[in-house]
């Protein structure tokens, strides 16, 4: 299933995309697309759902992120060796774990709201996974149980914030708008391999990022089985997993976003993502 929400912020509704192509309206049979509603048992449930028995929704319908009521936003840093390398990064070890303050998540087409005082707000596209069963200490043969689906991410960074000032990347990633989510919610069950699957991200029409799952130092099934050696891993939680190379940071000479610019980017199968860049206060 293709899964989302969509509405005004703060009310979106639950929704999922039919055969042919349509939004349909899932609030007579769940409340929300959250944690609560994404176990095993409740997508199977509503696989038996006759779709085109529910309420089409407007196409011109805002979409909200993918999954509410996130209770931890986890990213995985310098996840592919060639984005390490333009970085001037060692390839790390043992997966690079920070958070992104759950604040930061929003819909995959609202606006890139530039911080006060940004100076090098920078783009990354990434795949993220959200977890639908309890995972503490699982092994990695068994981790791709507990993904309810696959989805979008855009891991907004403010470079000067997060290399410059001290302390955690987590103030670098954090700001309002910062971690766009969706358009959709994709359970495993249609995503033919979540190994290779091809990212890209434009800015102004221009590519910027091209790249495959494939080249991940650590895959997704590693990551679960990692991350859920240090903590318990819940229903709903929001991993995103690193970027490609072709960001800002890593061109000679650098280039970040400003004001007016347009951002699009995608994976494939999991739909994409259109975000204008504003100034602080706008």
């Amino acid at each position: 299933m293709k899964l989302l929400r969509c509405g005004p912020s703060g009310h979106e509704r639950p929704a999922a995309i039919d055969a042919d192509g349509n939004i349909r309206d899932l609030s007579s049979v769940i409340t929300d697309i959250t944690g609560q509603t994404l176990s095993r048992r409740s997508l199977a449930d509503l696989g038996k759902i006759d779709l085109s028995s529910l309420p089409i929704v407007s196409p011109d319908v805002r979409i909200g992120a993918c999954v509410g009521a996130v209770g931890n936003f986890v990213a995985v840093g310098l996840n592919y060796s060639d984005h390490a390398l333009e970085t001037n990064t060692p390839i790390p070890e043992e997966p690079v774990l920070f958070n992104k303050h759950t604040s930061c998540i929003s819909g995959p087409n609202d606006p890139i709201v530039l911080l006060k005082d940004s100076e090098k707000t920078d783009w990354e596209v990434e795949i993220a996974f959200v977890i639908g069963e309890p995972a503490y200490n699982v092994s990695e043969e068994d981790a791709l149980s507990v993904v309810a689906g696959y989805c979008v991410c855009h891991d907004v960074s403010e470079r000067a914030f997060q290399i410059e000032r001290g302390g955690q990347w987590t103030k670098g990633k954090s700001g309002p708008g910062f971690g766009p989510l969706g358009p959709w919610l994709v359970t495993p069950d249609e995503v033919d391999d979540v190994r290779n699957l091809g990212l890209w991200l434009d800015v102004n029409g221009q590519r910027m990022q091209t790249g495959s799952t494939a080249k991940m130092i650590f895959p997704i099934a590693t990551l679960v089985s990692y991350i859920s050696r240090f903590m318990r891993l819940m229903p709903g939680d929001v991993v995103t997993t690193g970027t490609p190379p072709g960001v800002g940071l890593g061109m000679k000479p650098p280039v970040f976003l400003k004001a007016g610019d347009v951002v699009e980017l995608g994976i494939d199968g999991l739909g994409k993502q259109r975000q204008i860049v504003t100034a602080f206060g706008q």
